[in-house]
């Protein structure tokens, strides 16, 4: 079982579906809104592979930050069972029934902890591989380091326990502010989007109250325009806001 790689997220068909209808129907809003055409607002719907692929990579993000939570758990069950002397086999399996009380059974992490069990007692895989497997998949530096520590420990005879110990505070410190901040600019990120998607109110809400005074921007080579550059820069400020509030520690 080669699992889930966390770079990507394989949208399911009513997630497919669901995305195209709702994008198809914002963009022909919007395309009309800025161009009063109805061949320009059908048009509009070529942009919907781009907007598949970004709803794709937000939940692979999301996926992602799940994972991290559901690490920092694995963390905190990893030190417990080092500090009392147990080998990383053991101490998988005492995770693997920690989280199954947290977490249902289709939690990403209690689905790679049975995975990983199941090829290192089961299938006779070699631990190393099966560990190293998972932290390239996760795309998580953190995963990757705490692997990293925890075999270069084993190779060099280093105090295996304590060291553990020692990168299983930090990197729980580092998630931990990480959800944090996560949670303290969630607001602020809300706040971003909404703004950068104001002009397009204030526009629909003009041509409402006063069409007159919009005209010259349908019907004027000079006003498609300004509308073209107008929408560009909305676009623009929508991913600038979401990038400028993405902190990492």
């Amino acid at each position: 079982m080669s699992g889930i790689d966390y770079r990507y997220y394989q949208l399911s068909k009513k997630e497919k579906r669901d995305c195209i209808i709702i994008a198809y129907v914002s963009l022909f809003v919007t395309a009309y809104i800025f161009y009063h055409s109805i061949a320009i607002a059908v048009l509009a719907g070529v942009a919907i592979p781009f907007v598949l692929k970004y709803y794709s990579k937000h939940l692979a993000n999301r996926r992602k930050e799940k994972l991290m939570t559901q690490f920092k758990d694995l963390l905190y069950s990893l030190s417990a069972s080092f500090a009392a002397g147990r080998h990383m086999r053991e101490g998988l399996s005492e995770a693997y029934d920690s989280l199954r009380l947290m977490y249902d059974d289709n939690a990403s992490m209690v689905q790679e902890l049975a995975n990983m069990l199941i090829q290192i007692k089961e299938n006779r895989a070699d631990e190393e591989m099966v560990l190293r497997g998972f932290a390239k998949r996760s795309d998580s530096p953190d995963l990757q380091s705490f692997i990293d520590v925890y075999f270069i420990c084993r190779a060099t005879g280093a105090d295996l326990q304590k060291v553990i110990l020692q990168a299983s505070d930090m990197l729980m410190d580092k998630i931990s502010i990480e959800k944090e901040i996560r949670t303290l600019t969630a607001q602020k990120r809300f706040e971003g989007k909404l703004i950068s998607l104001m002009p397009v109110v204030i526009i629909l809400f003009l041509n409402l109250v006063s069409p007159d005074y919009m005209e010259g921007l349908y019907t004027t080579l000079l006003g498609r325009i300004v509308m073209t550059a107008a929408l560009m820069g909305i676009v623009y400020s929508y991913f600038l806001t979401s990038k400028l509030t993405e902190i990492e520690v």
